[in-house]
């Protein structure tokens, strides 16, 4: 399954590519040549750990120029009155008598420890389209599952989203 991607999503990345290759590659070729000059490479701590920057710096290059070329493009639009893409909604879990609030957002940017839940994981997909007030069924494997009721939907915008999960 490709990656979803909105154009906030792709503009941010962009940007970050260009931050990565202006900035952070001169700095991080700096420091190896830097480290480089204080001798013995074999046994210079400095020189690896410069390397290994160095390294991480491009590798996550590459990821995000790879995650350009080989994500869809979706958009954040949808009805006033339903669950979309960048909602912040409010459930109630049935089960657990307890109200929850989740922003749903693209799986790159997913991080439920933060709020934010992916329109490909069980709850985002099972709600996404919905309105409030209704009483959702989300499916979590052949023979489990829980209901949730949407109490509450509030449309947000795509500004106001943060950095691209790194992996």
């Amino acid at each position: 399954m490709k990656n979803q991607l909105t154009k906030q999503d792709i503009k941010k990345i962009q940007e970050e590519i260009e931050h990565r290759k202006l900035v952070v590659r001169k700095e991080a070729l700096e420091a190896v040549k830097e480290a480089r000059a204080h001798g013995d490479l074999s046994e210079n701590f400095e020189y690896h750990a410069a390397k290994k920057d160095k390294n991480r710096n491009e590798s996550r290059i590459r990821y995000l120029e790879r995650l350009l070329k080989t994500s869809e493009i979706v958009t954040d639009d949808s009805k006033e009155d339903e669950v979309g893409l960048n909602n912040t909604v409010k459930l109630y879990f049935e089960d657990d008598d307890e109200t929850e609030t989740y922003k749903l957002v693209t799986s790159i940017r997913g991080n439920s420890l933060d709020g934010k839940i992916s329109t490909e994981s069980p709850i985002g997909r099972a709600i996404l389209g919905h309105k409030a007030g209704e009483r959702v069924f989300v499916k979590v494997n052949e023979t489990a599952g829980y209901y949730v009721i949407i109490q509450e939907i509030e449309k947000t915008n795509d500004e106001d989203s943060d950095k691209i999960r790194s992996f």
